[in-house]
């Protein structure tokens, strides 16, 4: 450690290095962002493949969970908090609105960091497809739970999640998913852009704010137990660090 310097000062380096601000909302390179955008252009479709493929990877293993029986289990904050039917109706289209529009300034702002976070991103949903399979919980509102598989077959309802239409327009991960419980994604995905964007002031809160929104929506909407949201803050963080994290001192930095 170097004269003068303090302990805190070789503290993990995971919202050090900002780039360079404006109004709070980091630019990209001087070069200007459309000439970083294309500069990037081949690691950025790279890493949308590698996301995908993940994506696909945690939905086979999500479905093919749904074939199991899974025991519901008691949960102590949800039996606290009423079933919002709205909240349950909109949820999905509640998550693009607080990611979408926060992931493409950051991706338009910062490229290369982003290709990054979209790789750290898919491994979050390889852990997110592997702990669904070993875990097997039930629904935790099996009331208002969708129907899951029952009459549909496992292609035609895996190709209706894989599409953005099923998704989003059709509702196919909310008839089919229900046993898609630790962790949760929607916790998961809104954290991660939340660390990625810690380190950007105006950025930072509204991730915050809109991590938070997701956060109540799945408990308001009886999507997950609780644990699934401290276990996606748990596996998301760890993810994080692993990939972003470095300590003060070590070469390169």
């Amino acid at each position: 450690m170097r004269a003068g310097a303090t302990p805190m000062d070789s503290r993990a380096r995971l919202w050090n290095d900002a780039p360079p601000m404006a109004n709070g909302l980091a630019l990209a390179p001087q070069k200007g962002l459309l000439a970083a955008l294309k500069d990037a252009l081949p690691a950025i479709l790279l890493a949308l493949a590698f996301r995908a493929a993940c994506y696909a990877a945690m939905t086979a293993l999500a479905l093919w969970n749904e074939l199991r029986p899974a025991p519901t289990l008691p949960d102590t904050l949800l039996a606290h908090l009423p079933y919002v039917g709205f909240v349950d109706r909109v949820n999905y289209l509640a998550w693009l609105f607080c990611y979408l529009p926060l992931a493409a300034i950051f991706l338009v702002t910062e490229p290369r960091r982003w290709v990054r976070y979209m790789i750290t991103g898919g491994l979050v949903s390889l852990a997110r497809g592997v702990c669904i399979a070993l875990t097997g919980l039930g629904p935790p509102d099996p009331l208002h739970a969708g129907a899951g598989l029952s009459g549909k077959g496992f292609w035609p309802a895996y190709l209706d999640l894989l599409s953005p239409i099923g998704v989003f327009a059709n509702g196919s991960a909310r008839a089919y998913l229900t046993q898609d419980l630790f962790f949760s994604g929607h916790a998961a995905t809104t954290f991660l852009l939340l660390l990625y964007l810690w380190r950007r002031p105006v950025l930072r809160w509204v991730a915050l704010l809109g991590h938070l929104l997701m956060v109540a929506s799945v408990l308001l909407a009886h999507l997950h137990y609780s644990v699934d949201i401290v276990g996606a803050w748990a596996f998301t963080f760890a993810l994080f660090a692993l990939r972003e994290w470095s300590p003060r001192g070590a070469p390169g930095h």
